[in-house]
């Protein structure tokens, strides 16, 4: 569309993603308003039809906001919506002085309606229905061109006439376009619902999902999907599920994007108005067929408030007041965990609110799990204020039943504390009340709800055929066929299941068997002509094989368990469990998915702990508020985590890492297992921004003082990463070790005591310090070489080579990035890139032959002859012989006689 125009007075538009009976009906306003302009909104393009869209533009004579002057806009006509969230591409104009708006609509009112001056609201089919009876009764003629665009609104709107929203005038309305030759050949290619292949494939995984909910007798179809973009007539196909499950309310959710577009259809409105439920995320439509589009929420999230919103929605007379326990028991911030340990195993309490010691307000809530583990660990005298959870949500007595469920449902808060006008607790209402509620109303949920699993399911099958190579998928099928076989249930874990749903690279696959691991291992390997590793100690086993591309491949085996720390920073002790306990025992949320790979529920997904939410609103989440104090390596796995997804460590759990901090715990871990730790932060694409985010905690210094960040340091370590990147460009079989570059960066200048102390800290072996100090000291002195070679007149590559020939890469590596110099930097690209791995065409053999006795000399001589190539003095093979026969002659060892004989042998003389 590339129309223009001047700056109209009178303006006509409709709402954003317009569909047929937006655009038709715009088209129709425009006859009643001679002079107005038709402003377009973006429409929604439809496979098949897109140069029928672009006719229309140019046929209608369709303009560009921002090809117009909207500044002297007097008159607004809106059509098909009278949302001001809804008309964002003409959003200036609303600002206009004295501007007067005209609207024509047929859906129901909501809080976001335009103040107008002029409407004309019906509940009718199509929008542009309305219009049309208005044109025939002022006795407007049209075009064969325009009847056929308004009968195009007309038929979609009201599915060809068969929806049950359709009205008499809807019907009239076609019947006069037809007298002025609605072309239906047109109208009939254009909104027959054939699908596409890949609308067919959604479908079938829609269906896949789908799970019907029997509420007061209604059957209630939720389905869900994952597409990676947005999709056109996702509404036509929730519809067509709604015909093939026979259900009565339809809730389609489809995750597209950055956002989740909610389909709702009812065909009972008087008991379920989904209108007025998608209205409450922001979207709207009539009770019978309405949509939203959602930011900043999970499909799980989202599946447990529209739960919630049937039952309130059904019983609105019910507030939280009515079914709250009261008075509620509560503990002061001040207590101790001990005593409240003691208080909640008195009552039988899983979770209590807990109050301010002075201003008696709500202030969070302890759960009895983290106040028992506590006390386990010796931690009875800390303060409840350490481990409680300070951003619990509350209600009041009047609140409706919606939020309180959204709360224990989508946010998984274990019980909601109600609080008056004072924020002061004067009851509690919890997940077993809600449970309870909903037994007594007889309201029935399938398996895998947010009501009646603590396990939130999805199957993602699909996404697992998309986003994996066929190898590793066939391989999680034929574990999950073994399975079967063998009898148990058996899960891919971890980060692969993480990584999956991010949709980054990791086929680092991880089982775990509910039963034997050990011996599904054993089977396993059996199977795929592999061979087992086994650990009996912690019930878990290494499967070794070759994969169907011939390469080799290792699978960790693992059993259900369940790990428990005797004391603070102590190995865990191993127990069998089921996989939502195995879960538990891992960091963090985002960690704790599994994938289930038995034939009959392949791809689904179990997340007991909300990592779904999690990761979309990128956030790292410990799973228990001892966590840290069981294992405060799990600091340094959440700092990574942090800086490799770009997440960030939720409030709750970054209170809980300054007091395991405070309370010295983290300095209490072992050399080794830190040291492990560190290494993986070096392993990372950003070290840099792990080890700042350490020092924001004072934990480099906890390790030791000598590591502590400074401006210089940074620099230093910025330009390590740096040069790493470059030489992984250089795609050498050569891999640096890059904790050696990054530890010689953080100690750039430390003396050769705390050096020391540095690595006994870590916990070096001897023989581990000898080496690395050695290898600082002789990188040391070639970096001051190398300063005197770049001084030098001539500075031979001889030189270079022999300076940078001894060290490790990783001394070389690190040479290259603490200097400042930018001809430094390239002489060592030079020799990394053409003289590390140089060779000579001549070798000890044709030495001897020479006539050189056998001994260390012949390598000196080679040696030397090895720096001259360096300089490109001597390339070819004869070049080089007649170098090592000089050599030779020169150091006496050979005779002028043996020289001259040589000399004639190779035809020079």
């Amino acid at each position: 569309m590339t129309n223009t125009c001047t700056a109209p007075e009178t303006i006509v538009t409709g709402h954003v993603n317009a569909d047929f009976d937006a655009l038709a009906a715009m088209v129709a306003a425009s006859k009643l308003y001679p002079g107005s302009i038709i402003i377009a909104p973006p429409y929604r393009e439809k496979s098949g039809v897109n140069y029928f869209l672009d006719s229309i533009a140019y046929i209608f004579n369709f303009h560009q906001p921002k090809n117009c002057d909207l500044s002297q806009v007097k008159k607004l006509v809106v059509v098909d919506t009278r949302q001001r969230g809804r008309i964002s591409h003409i959003a200036e104009v609303l600002n206009n002085p004295g501007l007067e708006i005209h609207a024509y609509d047929h859906h129901p009112d909501s809080p976001d309606d335009l103040p107008v001056a002029q409407a004309v609201v019906e509940e009718i089919g199509a929008t542009t229905s309305l219009l049309v009876r208005m044109l025939k009764e002022k006795g407007v003629a049209l075009t064969q061109d325009e009847a056929t665009m308004l009968g195009l609104g007309i038929y979609e709107d009201t599915g060809s006439f068969t929806y049950n929203s359709t009205t008499v005038d809807d019907l009239l309305a076609a019947a006069w376009l037809r007298g002025y030759k609605m072309d239906l050949g047109v109208i009939a290619d254009l909104v027959k619902n054939h699908l596409t292949s890949q609308q067919v494939l959604i479908l079938n995984r829609m269906i896949e999902n789908a799970v019907t909910h029997e509420v007061y007798g209604l059957n209630i179809v939720f389905t869900e999907i994952m597409l990676d973009e947005f999709v056109d007539d996702f509404a036509v196909l929730a519809h067509q599920i709604m015909d093939m499950e026979n259900a009565q309310v339809i809730l389609a959710l489809g995750q597209m994007g950055d956002r989740v577009q909610l389909v709702a259809r009812s065909r009972v409105p008087d008991e379920i108005d989904v209108g007025r439920i998608c209205a409450s995320f922001g979207g709207g439509g009539h009770s019978y067929a309405a949509a939203a589009s959602i930011k900043d929420k999970t499909i799980m999230e989202i599946k447990g408030e529209l739960l919630a919103m049937l039952f309130s929605t059904i019983h609105e007379e019910i507030n939280v007041g009515m079914k709250m326990t009261s008075p509620a028991k509560v503990v002061s911030d001040s207590a101790s965990l001990a005593e409240a340990e003691s208080i909640m195993l008195r009552y039988g309490l899983k979770a209590v609110p807990v109050i301010g010691n002075d201003s008696k307000k709500f202030a969070g809530i302890l759960e009895y799990q983290t106040a028992a583990r506590a006390v386990s660990h010796k931690l009875g005298d800390q303060p409840v204020a350490d481990y409680m959870h300070a951003e619990a949500k509350t209600l009041t007595p009047l609140s409706s039943l919606y939020p309180a469920m959204d709360i224990i449902l989508g946010h998984r808060q274990r019980l909601v504390p109600v609080v008056d006008e004072n924020q002061r607790v004067v009851g509690v209402l919890t997940r077993t009340d809600i449970m309870h509620l909903l037994v007594d109303e007889s309201i029935r949920m399938s398996e895998g709800t947010p009501l009646t699993s603590s396990q939130k399911e999805r199957n993602i099958r699909n996404i697992m055929k998309e986003k994996l190579p066929a190898v590793p998928f066939a391989f999680l099928q034929t574990v999950g066929d073994l399975a079967d076989k063998l009898g148990v249930q058996v899960y891919a874990v971890g980060g692969f299941v993480r990584d999956l749903l991010l949709d980054r690279t990791n086929l680092d696959i991880d089982i775990t068997v509910e039963g034997d691991g050990i011996s599904f291992a054993r089977s396993l390997a059996e199977k795929l002509n592999g061979r087992m590793r086994s650990h009996p100690k912690f019930q878990t086993a290494l499967v070794i094989y070759t994969d169907s591309a011939g390469v080799e491949q290792r699978i960790d085996v693992a059993t259900a368990r369940l790990e428990y720390y005797e004391y603070p920073g102590a190995l865990p002790t191993v127990e069998l469990s089921s996989i939502k306990m195995d879960l538990s025992r891992r960091d963090f949320t985002i960690n704790a998915l599994a994938i289930r790979l038995n034939a009959a529920h392949f791809g689904q997904l179990v997340d007991p702990f909300g990592a779904q939410r999690d990761i979309k609103e990128k956030s790292i989440r410990v799973l228990h508020s001892l966590s840290f104090v069981e294992d405060p390596t799990r600091i340094l796995r959440a700092i990574r985590f942090e800086k490799r997804f770009g997440f960030k460590l939720d409030q709750q759990s970054e209170k809980l890492v300054k007091n395991c901090l405070q309370l010295g715990l983290f300095r209490n871990l072992s050399g080794a297992r830190l040291f492990n730790e560190l290494k993986h932060i070096f392993d990372e694409k950003s070290p840099l921004l792990c080890l700042e985010r350490m020092e924001s905690f004072g934990m480099l210094a906890d390790i030791h003082p000598a590591l502590k960040l400074s401006p210089s340091k940074v620099e230093l370590i910025a330009s390590a990463e740096e040069v790493i990147s470059w030489y992984k460009l250089l795609f050498l079989k050569e891999e640096p070790q890059k904790w050696m570059i990054y530890l010689m960066s953080l100690c750039p200048s430390v003396k050769y005591v705390e050096m020391s102390e540095v690595l006994a800290r870590l916990m070096f072996t001897e023989r581990g310090k000898k080496d690395f100090m050695v290898m600082r000291e002789a990188t040391r002195d070639a970096a001051k070489d190398l300063a005197r070679w770049q001084k030098s007149e001539d500075r031979p590559m001889r030189a270079l080579y022999m300076t940078l020939i001894r060290l490790p890469l990783e001394g070389i590596l690190h040479i290259m990035s603490q200097s400042s110099f930018k001809d430094t930097k390239k002489e060592i690209s030079h020799f990394l890139s053409r003289l590390w791995h140089m060779t000579l065409e001549i070798d000890g053999q044709d030495v001897i032959a020479m006539g050189a006795p056998r001994g260390p000399s012949v390598g000196a001589v080679l040696n030397v002859v090895l720096q001259y190539k360096a300089d490109g003095k001597v390339q070819t093979r004869e070049e080089q012989l007649a170098l090592a026969q000089k050599l030779l002659f020169e150091n006496n060892l050979i005779s002028a006689e043996q020289l001259a004989v040589n000399q004639i042998i190779d035809g020079r003389v």
